[in-house]
C-alpha cells in the first residue's frame, strides 16, 4: 500500500525551546537543534461532539464498495473502500467539505481540516497482526479507538467481547460516513452468521455483535432477519455498546470529562496519529487522563512521516520528558520505511 501526506508545511520557524511541543524535523537528522517548522493548523479548533447512529443507515451503505480484512484467526473485518466517497461525494452530507477539498487538493491530509480518516493506513494492519499473535480477546474491557478512521481496531474489540467500545476521529464526516457504517456492516454480518448457525441447529453464538431472533420473529411480515434488523440498527446489541465522537483531542477530552463517572479505558488503540508534533501535547494529555490505572495504550506508527515531520523517535522523546508513561517496543519492522508497534503504561507512583 503506497501513500503520501501531501500538504504544504508553512515556511515559518519557531523557537525550539518554546515548550509547546511543536518540534518538526527540517529535513536533517540533527533537527532537534535546528529551526523547526510550525505545523499548527490554521483552522480553528474543532469542537468535539457525540454522534448517535441513525436508525436507518441504508443510504450510507448504498452502492458501497466493501473490503474485508482477514488475518489469521481474527474474525473478518469489513469496511467501506475509500472509492465510494470519491464517486458519491456530491450526494453525501459533508458540512466540513472534506470530501470536495481532498479531491480538489488531491491530498490525503489537510492539517486542521482533514486528518486522513477515510483511509486505512498501513500501521493499523501491523497492530491487527500483533493482536492476532498475542490472542487478546478483550472480554468485558472498555476500549477506546482514538483517531479511529475506519474503526477496524475498535470493531475487532467489539467482535471479541469488549464491554464497550468508543470511537473518536477528528472529522465528523469520517464518523458519520465511515466509522458508524463500518460498525453496522460488521454487526449485520455477524447477525447473518448467527442466523445460519441457528438454521443448522448448532446453538453456538459469537461474542460481540450478535442479535438472535426466534423463529416467529424471523417469519413475521415475511421479512428476512438481516433486512428486518437493518431497519433499526441504532438499537442493535452490538451498536448499543458503542459511542462515537468527533473533534479535536483537547475538546474531546473536555467533553467526556464532564460525564459522571468519567470514562476510563482498559485499552486505548491509536494508529498513525503521531505524524504532527503540534498534536503531541493534546494526545498525551488525552491518553493520560483517560487510561485506566492498569490500562494499556497500543500505538502503531512509522519511524518518520516525510513532509509532516513527526515520528516515533520524536514522540518517544516527548513521552520521556513528560515522565507519565513507560514505553515498550512490541514489534519493529525492518523493511522499507520502518514501522513499529509500542505499548504505553502509566508509571506507578513511588511507594506503590
Amino acid at each position: 500500500m503506497s501513500f503520501c501526506f501531501n500538504f504544504d508545511v508553512p515556511e515559518q520557524t519557531t523557537n525550539p525551546e518554546d515548550g509547546n511541543g511543536n518540534r518538526l524535523q527540517n529535513g536533517k537528522k540533527d533537527s532537534a537543534t535546528k529551526p523547526i517548522h510550525d505545523t499548527k493548523p490554521a483552522e480553528p479548533v474543532k469542537e468535539a461532539k457525540e454522534h448517535l447512529p441513525q436508525s436507518d443507515p441504508q443510504f450510507l451503505l448504498m452502492d458501497a464498495v466493501v473490503e474485508t480484512v482477514t488475518i489469521g484467526t481474527l474474525p473478518p473485518l469489513h469496511f467501506l473502500n475509500e472509492t465510494v466517497f470519491e464517486t458519491t461525494a456530491a450526494e453525501r452530507e459533508d458540512g466540513e467539505e472534506i470530501l470536495s477539498r481532498t479531491a480538489e487538493q488531491r491530498s490525503d491530509l489537510i492539517s486542521g481540516v482533514y486528518e486522513g480518516g477515510l483511509k486505512v493506513w498501513e500501521c493499523t494492519y501491523d497492530l491487527l497482526e500483533l493482536i492476532e499473535k498475542d490472542g487478546e480477546t478483550f472480554g468485558e474491557k472498555a476500549v477506546l479507538d482514538l483517531g479511529c478512521g475506519a474503526g477496524l481496531l475498535g470493531v475487532l474489540a467489539l467482535k471479541r467481547g469488549a464491554r464497550q467500545v468508543h470511537f473518536q476521529d477528528y472529522n465528523s464526516t469520517v464518523i458519520e460516513q465511515l466509522t458508524v457504517p463500518n460498525v453496522i456492516l460488521n454487526c449485520q454480518e455477524d447477525d447473518e452468521v448467527d442466523s445460519e448457525e441457528d438454521k443448522e441447529g448448532s446453538g453456538k453464538g459469537k461474542d460481540g455483535c450478535k442479535s438472535k431472533l426466534t423463529e416467529k420473529e424471523e417469519l413475521k411480515d415475511g421479512v428476512s432477519p438481516p433486512k428486518k434488523r437493518a431497519t433499526d440498527l441504532s438499537q442493535h446489541p452490538g451498536v448499543s455498546k458503542c459511542r462515537f465522537f468527533s473533534g479535536d483531542w483537547s475538546t474531546f477530552l473536555a467533553l467526556v470529562q464532564k460525564e459522571d463517572p468519567q470514562p476510563k479505558y482498559d485499552i486505548i488503540f491509536t494508529s498513525e496519529t503521531i505524524y504532527n508534533t503540534a498534536y503531541y501535547p493534546a494526545l498525551h494529555e488525552t491518553l493520560h487522563k483517560l487510561l485506566a490505572p492498569d490500562g494499556l495504550v497500543y500505538l502503531a506508527t512509522k519511524s518518520h512521516y516525510f513532509g509532516v515531520g513527526g515520528g516515533l523517535h520524536l514522540f518517544e522523546t516527548f513521552v520521556e520528558q513528560r515522565g507519565v508513561f513507560s514505553l515498550e517496543h512490541l514489534w519493529d519492522g525492518e523493511e522499507g520505511l520502518q514501522r513499529h508497534v509500542v505499548v504505553l503504561r502509566l508509571k506507578k507512583a513511588k511507594g506503590n
